[in-house]
């Protein structure tokens, strides 16, 4: 069954593109949707609401501890008081008026052995490898993927998981990952407030995917996805029970529980690397040219949340190219125009 696409607002923005591809968004409340959009050396907070109403400067703007800095996910607190920045050597909170308020720090990303620092936290080093950070949704803690260690000997290297006091930068838990070698990473709160995710790219050796929650001075994880390194860690849902993940090569979708168990597959198709919640009861998702048989099987389709049983086929208005999606969570998904740097938002 076809569905038919109702555009609502859009709007022209440099960077718009990573509205739509690049990492999920911050949800820090019921209902609202927040990009961080990094500019140069300035860390720009747009309000989805307030941006397609028309006004496209940004909420807030955190200049990068960093200049030269190009790696890392950043995050920013819910009520906006500060940023929290992964940099190649420590976690840092800024706040709103661009002072320091702590600075956490840690071994070097980079991973060649033995490589030399100068002393100066602005020196960058050559490696492309990166972590992330993310604001829990209370503002009280700082979870951060960061190297632990790093020496002369490639055995020395080894990344971890920390959870920090939001207020001082204090070490409140810590979890070794011993089988991490990251290319990059990224954070997804749950909306329980216990839980925070955190998905691990390693290229070619793989992906991990944790659930974490503090209890006292530890860490305890959910790891049993990790026995295949195949699932990327995608969304959450504040009225779904499961976690959406898709296979690395975008051979099925699954739904889990958070200790992994699976409550869903979708595996009619090859999905491409765009997919979410819609709201509560959709799971929207995209088809991927590159290995459909028929060019009619590269679309965005509505999977039923909780069987990912296929819903139906959503068909554009004027013939609009299907593309990557983003979905939001209020029964709305954003979609990207390269041709005029525009951002759609769409309901069906």
């Amino acid at each position: 069954m076809d569905v038919d696409a109702r555009l609502l607002d859009s709007v022209a923005l440099p960077g718009a593109r990573e509205l739509v591809c690049g990492l999920p968004f911050e949800r820090p409340g019921a209902g609202r949707n927040r990009a961080l959009l990094l500019h140069g050396a300035e860390l720009e907070v747009h309000d989805l609401a307030v941006l397609f109403a028309g006004d496209r400067a940004p909420g807030a703007v955190f200049p990068l501890p960093w200049p030269g800095w190009g790696g890392g996910v950043h995050s920013v607190a819910p009520d906006g008081a500060f940023a929290a920045f992964s940099g190649q050597r420590s976690v840092r909170a800024v706040d709103a008026d661009g002072t320091t308020r702590w600075v956490y720090g840690h071994a070097c990303w980079d991973q060649r052995v033995g490589h030399p620092h100068t002393g100066d936290e602005r020196q960058v080093c050559p490696g492309s490898e990166s972590g992330s950070c993310r604001v829990s949704d209370d503002g009280r803690s700082v979870w951060a993927h960061v190297v632990l260690e790093a020496g002369d000997d490639p055995a020395d290297y080894q990344e971890g998981w920390v959870v920090l006091d939001a207020r001082d930068g204090r070490e409140l838990a810590r979890l070794p990952l011993p089988d991490s070698v990251a290319s990059g990473s990224w954070h997804l709160a749950h909306p329980d407030g216990v839980h925070m995710g955190l998905c691990v790219g390693m290229g070619q050796d793989g992906v991990l995917v944790y659930w974490g929650r503090r209890e006292g001075g530890e860490l305890i994880v959910h790891d049993e996805l990790n026995d295949g390194l195949d699932r990327i860690l995608y969304d959450v849902h504040p009225d779904h029970p499961g976690f959406l993940t898709l296979e690395h090569n975008g051979n099925d979708l699954q739904l889990h529980a958070l200790d992994g168990t699976v409550l869903a597959e979708n595996d009619e198709l090859r999905w491409d690397h765009s997919c979410g919640f819609l709201d509560g009861d959709t799971v929207l998702a995209t088809s991927d040219v590159g290995y459909a048989a028929d060019p009619e099987d590269h679309t965005t389709w509505l999977l039923a949340a909780r069987t990912l049983e296929m819903r139906g086929r959503v068909r554009y208005p004027g013939g609009a190219a299907d593309g990557p999606v983003r979905p939001l969570g209020d029964g709305t998904w954003l979609t990207y125009d390269a041709t005029t740097d525009t951002v759609h938002r769409w309901t069906v």
